[in-house]
């Protein structure tokens, strides 16, 4: 199994165990919202101009309750589970592996850590993944940023600028860490901040990782 296989199998059994009405990180989701966001993302062509349009969010969030009434939410869990269908893009082993990972790693800790429940336990060869990931993506993820950002590796000695900018801020973690606050869950990751306190303020108020 890789590292997507993995993570799906972990969403899962995070949403199982949640029930279907438990807070998200996705302001506003519940783990029903969250697992049919999973389902329509792999699933329904229709559903995915609004994943990548805000102003066609509508169109989404219709699907998305689409799929909620069309199951009950064990049975949507296990259509997660099962994978993409056959015509999904997603049903590509490279691409699964490329995009999944990481969707499904965050989207796992979205319903632990309002549980109070502490980050998981993760190998040297995932953080790797996730580093390799953050390599393509920070600079897209921090566009927005107010201020320069460094991103800072605590398993390994490591660095990755993410932005330039006249100030900046270090954000120090593991890969999987450094993740989540790039993907805007600033807040829940367990990451150091060095920088100045007003410029740090100001990240934590405005980034949203989109």
């Amino acid at each position: 199994m890789g590292f997507a296989g993995q993570e799906r199998a972990a969403l899962c059994d995070a949403l199982l165990e949640a029930g279907p009405d438990a807070p998200t990180l996705c302001e506003g989701w519940t783990t029903h919202d969250l697992a049919a966001h999973v389902w329509v993302r792999e699933n329904d062509p229709s559903a995915m101009p609004g994943l990548l349009v805000s102003a066609l969010a509508d169109v989404t969030a219709s699907r998305m309750e689409a799929t909620k009434r069309r199951w009950l939410y064990p049975e949507l869990v296990e259509q997660i589970r099962r994978g993409p269908r056959p015509i999904s893009l997603f049903a590509l082993p490279v691409l699964d592996e490329l995009a999944n990972t990481t969707e499904f790693f965050v989207h796992t800790e979205d319903v632990r850590r309002p549980a109070g429940l502490p980050p998981r336990e993760t190998t040297p060869e995932f953080e790797d993944h996730v580093a390799k990931g953050l390599n393509t993506t920070a600079k897209a993820l921090f566009r927005k940023a107010p201020c320069g950002i460094m991103l800072e590796r605590t398993d390994r000695p490591q660095r990755l600028r993410a932005k330039a900018g006249d100030t900046t801020v270090i954000v120090i973690g593991k890969p999987s860490e450094l993740l989540l606050f790039a993907f805007g869950r600033m807040a829940d990751a367990d990451v150091q901040l060095v920088g100045p306190p007003e410029v740090k303020d100001e990240l934590l108020a405005t980034h949203s990782g989109v």
